[in-house]
């Protein structure tokens, strides 16, 4: 008669183990002789690795090391006599973790190891920690003792600079006894302000002297940006920006480098630009020119009829606009004014007529002259 297959008994040597830290033992006990055993994890044909040792009867299963990936139901079948018996399940529990790892924000910009976020937004700090039993979190900002959260994740509704600072993050397991620490340094980016463009001088003369316009904000992490008559400012050697853009110099001063200039603070978040700032720009007199209504364009010599009215006109390029007088030759009277009428020329007005343009805050004049000759 045909031997009855009993079924297996299966014992461990300790159902909750501490990843990498001793050994489990599985053994299947057995009253038949002359069988096979077949281990099974999780329903599937077990499959053997180096951390795994087998008595040379199949009895006896030592996994060395054990992992996370050992944790599982664990059966053993004894097969002999054409029969396949199993044994009842017995379970392994594996704790471990918690594993590094990194605070994740779910808006905000990364600036090399700090991450920036906007004044004023919703932002939810969290942390995805591989642990069993699962961690336990402890919050903390800068060097405060206490935690202000003991939750995997929390939100802020509306950050602001007091908010600044390195957040910490400490998971402890309590069955390994394992202590992780993440850190991040958050920075808020404020909503920016209108800068303003600050010229240190209103008496500015053409090449006189170099001038330095200042973009005046109160935001000192945010870039700074420049503009020309509406269009961005090209630096070059005549228009040349400091190192950190706060700056600007006009090597030279020209007449046309009146701008007008404006300035832009911006950061990832928001940008804000300054009210338009023209120069005044003193210059001149140049261009002299001496025209009458007697001879077209400029003129050097004018013939007129005896009795005949005459009027001579002064001009020049200039700013603010010149002061003229006139002094005629073989007299010692000053004319004022760009314009010399003549009423009735007699032969006592022929001569040399100069006209002298004049500028207080230049402090350059520039003289012309022309040669009336009467005829009769």
């Amino acid at each position: 008669r045909a031997e009855l297959l009993a079924r297996p008994t299966i014992s461990i040597s300790q159902d909750t183990a501490i990843e990498q830290r001793g050994q489990v033992t599985l053994s299947c006990d057995t009253k038949n002789a002359n069988v096979t055993i077949h281990w099974f994890a999780n329903d599937i044909p077990l499959v053997f690795h180096e951390r795994m040792l087998l008595s040379t009867d199949g009895k006896k299963l030592t996994i060395l090391t054990v992992r996370r990936e050992d944790s599982g139901t664990y059966k053993c079948k004894a097969e002999g006599f054409h029969q396949v018996q199993s044994s009842d399940p017995t379970f392994l529990t594996v704790n471990y973790g918690p594993d590094p790892f990194e605070i994740k924000l779910d808006s905000g910009v990364s600036s090399g190891e700090v991450v920036e976020v906007l004044e004023g937004s919703t932002v939810t700090f969290s942390v995805e920690t591989q642990s069993y039993p699962p961690a336990v979190h402890s919050w903390f900002l800068n060097n405060t003792s206490a935690p202000f959260s003991t939750t995997r994740t929390f939100t802020i509704q509306a950050m602001s600079t007091e908010h600044e600072g390195v957040y910490r993050c400490l998971a402890s397991n309590t069955a390994t006894h394992l202590l992780r620490l993440g850190a991040l340094e958050v920075r808020v980016l404020e909503m920016l302000t209108k800068p303003s463009v600050v010229s240190p001088s209103l008496n500015l003369v053409e090449n006189a002297s170099s001038v330095t316009l200042t973009c005046q904000t109160s935001h000192k992490g945010a870039g700074v940006l420049w503009f020309l008559r509406g269009q961005a400012l090209l630096p070059s050697q005549h228009l040349v920006l400091s190192a950190d853009n706060r700056s600007l110099v006009i090597h030279g001063l020209q007449r046309d480098d009146t701008g007008p200039y404006e300035c832009e603070v911006w950061n990832w978040g928001s940008q804000a630009r300054s009210e338009p700032l023209t120069l005044t720009i003193s210059y001149g007199p140049d261009q002299m020119a001496i025209t009458s209504r007697a001879a077209s364009g400029v003129v050097s010599t004018i013939k007129a009829e005896l009795n005949s009215s005459l009027t001579l006109q002064c001009q020049a390029e200039s700013q603010p606009g010149a002061k003229f007088h006139w002094t005629i030759e073989h007299s010692t009277t000053v004319y004022m004014g760009e314009q010399l009428i003549i009423g009735a020329l007699t032969w006592e007005h022929q001569g040399i007529y100069n006209c002298t343009a004049s500028n207080p805050l230049t402090q350059l004049a520039r003289s012309a002259s022309v040669l009336v000759r009467v005829v009769g």
